[in-house]
């Protein structure tokens, strides 16, 4: 074969390699979107007090809700037999128990359908050649994934239908960052398949911390889903003081010290408050080190706006507590929550680099 058909077959090869890659990253952004709305609505969910209302658990059944009075009456006696409605809402009527019941049924429904969004464009983009070979086992591993949070998303229910009025808060959190982990995980695909800019990032390290400031976020959602658990952001409604103090006393009155850091909702709700102003410390510091090292490179410009949905989130965060946790703040805090850390692992994403073209051309032949 001569040089010039050759050279026709690579651009071709080339060509549709790029086109496989555009509809592979649609196909994800439609995951990332969906993703973001289930855990909107988890949120709303919670903060609804909702998320007990169904107690059991019908993967395949379960989608279709009640249709008739009687069928009504029977969720709604099994509902009946659970703490939270004896200790908290006995007096609740059928017509109450429905508001919240569409709640929880809407947050699974929109859980089973994401998976199904999922798994069959990739069992499709699998079959006709459009998944690349480094591709597929990450993408499987998501899939897992999302099987696994459907098994935790019951464990975390089932730990308020005995003993308890509320979900475990350590369930809770196991929750939503498995949930912020598979969102995080289409994201960092996602962005590996976009072209990125030619510009040299500030440093050569700046990735790390970029990752810090990934890892700060993760840890923040968690913190956060902790003081939901607790119903932390329902006391000590005042900021920048706490109970009247920049540090407030009684931080560690449990024994042992560092069930604090998870049962005490004063602590819990402390700490969480000190895990944001780290946070914004350490993306106001990468924003004036990027605008200093690299002031008109694309990775300066994603610094900056890093650093202002940071504080955009604190604004909504403290706007929120001194609010007592209204339902709208409340799931636009968590909403923003998760835009700050699918900006942070895009950003991150960008500083490590695209996935080579040439080599998914390679694969190819």
């Amino acid at each position: 074969m001569d040089y010039q058909a050759q050279a026709e077959i690579d651009r071709a090869t080339r060509n549709r390699a790029i086109r496989h890659r555009a509809q592979v990253r649609a196909w994800l952004w439609v995951v990332v979107v969906a993703l973001f709305a289930l855990v909107l609505v988890g949120g709303a969910t919670r903060l609804t007090e909702s998320g007990l209302s169904i107690t059991e658990w019908k993967p395949i059944h379960g989608i279709v809700p009640p249709l008739s009075d009687a069928e009504w009456q029977e969720e709604f006696a099994l509902y009946q037999q659970i703490p939270q409605y004896s200790e908290l809402n006995s007096d609740m009527t059928l017509e109450g128990f429905k508001t919240i019941f569409w709640w929880e049924w809407a947050h699974r429904v929109i859980a089973r359908s994401i998976g199904i969004l999922f798994a069959l464009p990739l069992a499709f983009f699998w079959l006709t050649g459009r998944i690349e070979r480094r591709l597929k086992l990450p993408l499987v591993g998501i899939l897992a994934l999302g099987g696994l949070q459907g098994f935790i998303g019951w464990w975390m229910v089932s730990s308020g239908l005995t003993e308890r009025t509320e979900v475990s808060q350590y369930r809770l959190a196991t929750h939503l960052v498995m949930a912020c982990l598979i969102f995080s995980s289409c994201l960092w695909i996602l962005r590996g398949l976009t072209p990125h800019r030619g510009d040299a990032p500030p440093t050569r390290h700046s990735y790390l911390v970029a990752a810090l400031i990934a890892g700060l976020a993760f840890l923040q959602i968690y913190l956060g889903a902790l003081v939901a658990g607790l119903d932390a952001g329902l006391s000590y409604n005042t900021w920048p003081l706490m109970d009247g103090a920049l540090i407030p006393s009684d931080l560690f009155i449990q024994v042992p010290a560092w069930l604090n850091l998870f049962e005490n909702p004063k602590t819990v709700q402390f700490v969480h408050r000190c895990g944001a102003y780290l946070l914004l410390a350490v993306v106001i510091g990468h924003m004036i080190a990027s605008l200093r090292l690299a002031p008109r490179s694309t990775y300066a410009r994603q610094a900056t706006v890093l650093a202002v949905l940071v504080v955009v989130q604190a604004a909504i965060g403290i706007t929120t507590l001194l609010l007592q946790v209204p339902i709208l703040w409340g799931v636009a805090h968590q909403g923003g929550a998760l835009i700050v850390l699918g900006f942070a692992i895009a950003h991150w994403r960008a500083l490590v680099g695209e996935y080579p073209l040439e080599t998914a051309v390679a694969l190819r032949r």
